[in-house]
């Protein structure tokens, strides 16, 4: 398979979950802050697949009744709506949907899988919060939009490590209908220049192309976790049935968003205002240790 930026397949930064080795898997995320674990999800998916099959088929119903939003269109019920392509049945296309830990429980037990909190307490350490709520994004079929490549710190800049995302594939997943696509070694570079894209903040096409990640393709219930500055994307879906994901992401119990964006408008306006930014109103819920009380706070 071919190799990242700095010189790694797919192979070299894969494991099975089968007699998972923690601390082997660890090591492969901190040297080159993306790893894949092959079956992590396996015991999540039929129900979550029900679960993301229902809020799809909901979300259609209400484009019609779809608002403008800065980021696209919202339906009412909460999902996030992009342009469709040229060809396309309609004229907006689904981008995220409105599946997360409050209105679904599978989706927040995935998150408190016990594998999954020890891998990350070997890289974080050992109080951890969920950051946000857990997302789902779907392409649609037959042209679900590209999001090109970026580091999501562009868009939830940390004080400290930042989060560790655990992006989980609902269905089997290859170049076809869009395979995630990560640069390993990049997040050491720190966080780059980004620019406005039809998917949001994405790096310069020119500046990095395709050709420079690395596709992971894999089965339904593989998870695939990088760092908040590791460069990661995908393709369009071409193939005639949807491709959802859904990510859970994780962080140290003190750390905080210094810079929220999704434009470069808005994140200049945010940047300005970095040193303002506190963990008040910042507590996630806490899925392994405890949050000490900070009298500096």
């Amino acid at each position: 398979m071919k190799a990242g930026l700095n010189n790694v397949s797919v192979e070299g930064i894969e494991v099975s979950a089968d007699n998972l080795d923690t601390a082997a898997a660890a090591a492969i995320y901190r040297e080159h802050g993306c790893l894949v674990v092959r079956g992590l999800m396996v015991d999540y998916i039929d129900e979550i697949c029900r679960e993301i099959d229902h809020v799809l088929a909901e979300t259609i119903d209400l484009i019609t009744e779809a608002r403008q939003v800065p980021e696209g269109w919202s339906t009412p019920n909460g999902a996030l709506l992009l342009p469709a392509p040229k060809g396309f049945p309609r004229d907006k296309q689904i981008m995220c949907l409105p599946i997360s830990y409050r209105n679904s429980a599978v989706f927040f037990r995935s998150a408190l899988d016990t594998r999954t909190l020890d891998l990350v307490e070997a890289v974080l350490g050992p109080n951890i919060e969920l950051f946000h709520e857990g997302q789902s994004l779907v392409k649609e079929a037959v042209g679900g939009h590209p999001k090109h490549l970026h580091q999501d710190a562009s868009y939830f800049e940390h004080r400290f490590e930042g989060p560790m995302g655990q992006l989980n594939y609902a269905v089997d997943t290859d170049l076809q209908n869009g395979a995630l696509y990560v640069v390993p070694g990049s997040f050491r570079m720190g966080l780059l220049e980004h620019e406005d894209t039809f998917s949001h903040l994405g790096l310069n096409g020119h500046e990095w192309p395709w050709e420079r990640a690395t596709p992971i393709e894999g089965k339904a219930g593989d998870s695939i976790f990088f760092h908040v500055n590791c460069i990661h994307g995908s393709k369009p879906n071409w193939s005639d049935k949807p491709r959802p994901v859904f990510i859970n992401r994780y962080r140290t119990a003190d750390d905080y968003v210094v810079v929220g964006a999704t434009s470069t408008e808005n994140r200049k306006a945010a940047e300005a205002q970095r040193e303002q930014a506190t963990k008040d109103n910042q507590r996630g819920l806490m899925v392994r240790g405890f949050r000490a009380f900070d009298s500096n706070r």
